[in-house]
C-alpha cells in the first residue's frame, strides 16, 4: 500500500500563467512560499518554496483567481522528475501535482490563529490541545 498526499498553505511567489499543451490541455506551473512553523530563538523565520503544477480546470481556476502574494491551499501528490539535457547533465526536480486548490482567508479574516478556507468550507487548523485522546501516564494503563 502506498500513500502520497501533500497539503500546503502558502503564498504565490508570482502570477500563474495559463498555457496550453500541443493537444489542447490547459496547464499552469507556479511556486508558493510556505513559512516554517518552528523558529529557533533569535533566528529569522525560514521559508520553504514549493513548485506546483495544475492541469485542466484546476489550472484555469488558479490562473484566473490567484495572483502574486495571494494565499492558497494546495492539495496534491508529490512527484519526482529527472532528465538529461543536451550537454549530458542530469537534472532532478520535485513538484506537487495539484488535485485541489482553494482560497484561504488572510490572517485575521477568520478565527484568531486559524487560516480558514473561504466560501463556507471547513477551516484548516492545527488540532487543539483537547484532541479527544486520553492521556495515560503509565504503560500498565494501556488497554493492549
Amino acid at each position: 500500500m502506498a500513500f502520497n498526499r501533500v497539503i500546503l498553505v502558502g503564498n504565490l511567489v508570482a502570477d500563474p500563467e495559463l498555457k496550453t499543451t500541443a493537444n489542447g490541455t490547459n496547464v499552469t506551473r507556479f511556486r508558493i512560499a510556505v513559512n516554517r512553523s518552528f523558529t529557533r530563538a533569535g533566528e529569522q523565520p525560514k521559508t520553504d518554496f514549493f513548485d506546483i503544477v495544475a492541469w485542466r480546470q484546476t489550472a484555469e481556476f488558479v490562473s484566473r483567481f490567484f495572483t502574486k502574494g495571494r494565499p492558497i491551499l494546495v492539495s496534491g501528490t508529490l512527484q519526482n522528475n529527472n532528465w538529461t539535457d543536451n550537454n549530458n547533465v542530469k537534472h532532478y526536480t520535485c513538484e506537487i501535482v495539484a488535485d485541489e486548490v482553494s482560497f484561504v482567508d488572510r490572517k485575521g479574516d477568520g478565527m484568531p490563529g486559524q487560516p480558514s478556507v473561504s466560501n463556507g468550507a471547513p477551516t484548516y487548523s492545527t488540532p487543539s490541545a483537547d484532541s479527544g485522546f486520553e492521556d495515560l501516564s503509565a504503560d500498565d494503563e494501556l488497554p493492549f
